[in-house]
């Protein structure tokens, strides 16, 4: 049975020797963060091509890079900074898929040539940029500036007419900000993905095509993540009571 997790709100999930200490201890296994590539392949199959040059940031030991190749898309790049992940991957896959191709990488600094790729696709790696977060509403300037710096690396090894597939838990109100930038030069939507179970969790699927306009909405949204807090409003003076109110509190029946 396919096991299903969400990154956990913790500190160390930001650190490589934590991943690198994972992938040494669970070997062959696979894990698969958010669920298996049949989740949401409704939603991809209609933006992928067989021939699309296809980059998977921070694929961890998910057997997604082997199942899109499976499907026939075989030519897949997979990154991780995690030389043990990428280690595991490479030996795991040589005879089955010896075409896919690892990389040990930061998604931070991608060390492509620009408009390298057809398709990016990442399934809830950057959601690992925010575990430190304690306010998604209010996220710091520290993991607001990483985030930026993947998704600009993300729009320079695109193609015009490439697009950016985002895998999350992260709902729109939260993640669209980041998304939403005119500076990365794509347009943006979003869809839900899920089991289809009346009351399952849904997570979703960002889709940023490059080239594309922005929607004005999502433009002024992308600007709000630049503009201070707004500061909380003062609470309501008190109403003063009058003499007769005081008085009749200091009747004892």
């Amino acid at each position: 049975m396919e096991r299903r997790r969400a990154p956990a709100a913790k500190p160390r999930y930001g650190r490589r020797r934590f991943w690198d200490a994972l992938y040494r201890r669970e070997g062959a296994e696979t894990r698969e963060w958010l669920g298996g590539l049949s989740r949401f392949l409704p939603q991809l199959e209609p933006e992928l091509r067989p021939g699309d040059r296809i980059l998977v940031l921070g694929c961890g030991n998910s057997a997604l890079s082997h199942d899109l190749h499976e499907l026939g898309y075989t030519n897949v790049t997979s990154i991780d900074f995690s030389p043990a992940c990428i280690a595991a991957m490479r030996a795991r896959c040589a005879r089955c898929c010896p075409g896919l191709r690892w990389a040990v990488m930061d998604i931070r600094a991608l060390a492509f040539p620009d408009a390298s790729f057809d398709v990016v696709l990442e399934k809830g790696t950057l959601d690992v940029l925010m575990v430190e977060e304690t306010d998604p509403w209010d996220v710091s300037p520290q993991a607001a500036a990483s985030m930026r710096r993947v998704l600009a690396e993300v729009s320079r090894v695109l193609r015009p007419g490439g697009c950016f597939l985002s895998i999350t838990f992260a709902q729109p109100h939260f993640r669209k900000p980041h998304y939403a930038q005119e500076a990365f030069g794509w347009s943006l939507r979003h869809t839900t993905c899920g089991d289809g179970d009346a009351g399952a969790f849904h997570y979703f699927l960002y889709i940023m095509r490059k080239g594309q306009p922005l929607d004005p909405c999502d433009v002024a949204l992308g600007r709000r993540l630049h503009q201070p807090p707004v500061p909380p409003a003062p609470p309501p003076p008190s109403a003063p009571q009058d003499d007769d109110e005081d008085y009749l509190l200091a009747i004892q029946l």
